[in-house]
């Protein structure tokens, strides 16, 4: 038996001797270090992201109350600002322009009491996450019933939605979306959904060793201050507004034209605002224009400019007016009336934007 008992356990051994081999280290079977680096990330930022969402349907102001009725001073000065002759706009059926919807609730340099503490904790924890600066993105309106002169406005607003972490050109963050419901004499006269984008900024980057500048027609001491800059804002491109963009990268700044009315509009609408026509095509503006309006920036301050700089509406020769920069005199010596032309400004490697410069003199 024991005879057997031994040829058994030798046969045993050849056959195991025919099998593959199988045996693996316990480090074999780990995850990689950069693996497990990356889940512990994915899931600390799963953590993070269900922190935020919290924060949805929480009110961003109650209560909010409009410091002045709806009246036609205020809408004069808008219509003029923004060009708008509409008749219905005036007289004594005058209904306010339904954009201004907002206008009616904002709080002036000394805001309103009604903002809630879940917003402002909201932005301070994506503060603390390094998420300290911020950009608005786009906004939309909805437009329930006109808004005419002596209407009292009143509104409430909340926090819509926080999105996933998203990477963009200006450093990673997250849209932050609030919608105010507006009210007129306590009939719902509209929303207001406004976006911004809370964000870490990405670091610059330095250009290579030896590799020469790209020409600007801006003078190098502005070129060398503006390198040191973080990104300036990129413009929202969309449908309405691609054809504008294309325009500029032709260094050609384009003015939709009416072609039921032949009015002409900016900025590009999906519509024309004089007959409601939704047909156009676009010319090309001389370039010359006036300074019709302006400001100058002091505060807040934004780290892709340098306070202060003047902010201006041109009037272009076309009669269209734009905001834009003011190249070629310092911010204090803008004035209404002054003489400006178009010229296209290289921001950076993938952005150009039209300005106007002035003469000195």
């Amino acid at each position: 038996m024991t005879a057997d008992g031994a040829e058994g356990v030798d046969g045993a051994e050849g056959a195991a001797g025919t099998l593959p081999h199988t045996s693996t280290r316990a480090a074999d079977t780990l995850p990689h270090p950069s693996t497990r680096a990356a889940a512990d990330a994915a899931a600390a930022e799963a953590r993070f992201h269900t922190r935020l969402k919290a924060f949805e349907g929480k009110p961003a102001a109650t209560g909010g109350r409009a410091k002045d009725a709806v009246n036609e001073a205020m809408i004069r000065h808008w219509c003029e600002a923004m060009g708008d002759t509409n008749p219905a706009y005036t007289g004594p059926d005058a209904i306010a322009p339904p954009t201004m919807l907002q206008a009616w609730t904002m709080g002036g340099l000394s805001g309103h009491a009604d903002r809630s503490s879940a917003y402002d904790e909201l932005l301070l924890l994506l503060d603390d996450a390094g998420c300290t600066s911020v950009v608005a993105t786009d906004c939309e309106q909805e437009y329930l019933r006109p808004l005419r002169p002596g209407d009292r406005v009143a509104f409430d607003a909340v926090i819509e939605s926080v999105s996933a972490r998203k990477t963009t050109k200006l450093g990673p963050g997250y849209f932050v979306t609030t919608r105010m419901d507006v009210r007129a004499n306590g009939e719902l006269a509209g929303t207001h959904r406004f976006r911004i984008l809370k964000y870490a900024p990405a670091p610059s980057r330095s250009r290579p060793s030896g590799q020469p500048a790209r020409p600007s027609r801006e003078d190098h001491s502005t070129q060398a201050t503006a390198s040191r800059r973080p990104a300036r804002p990129r413009p929202v491109i969309n449908r309405d507004n691609q054809g504008f963009w294309d325009g500029v990268r032709d260094h050609t700044l384009l003015i939709q034209r009416c072609t039921a009315c032949s009015t002409l509009r900016f900025p590009w609408l999906p519509g024309c605002n004089a007959c409601a026509s939704p047909d156009w095509d676009a010319v090309a503006a001389s370039g010359a224009g006036t300074v019709f309006s302006y400001v100058v920036m002091h505060h807040p301050p934004f780290p892709a400019f340098d306070p202060p700089y003047a902010v201006a509406l041109v009037e272009l020769a076309e009669g269209v007016r734009m905001i834009s920069n003011i190249t070629g005199v310092p911010y204090d010596k803008v004035r209404i009336g002054l003489p400006v032309q178009l010229e296209f400004l290289r921001v950076d490697d993938t952005l150009e934007l039209p300005v106007f410069r002035a003469e000195a003199g």
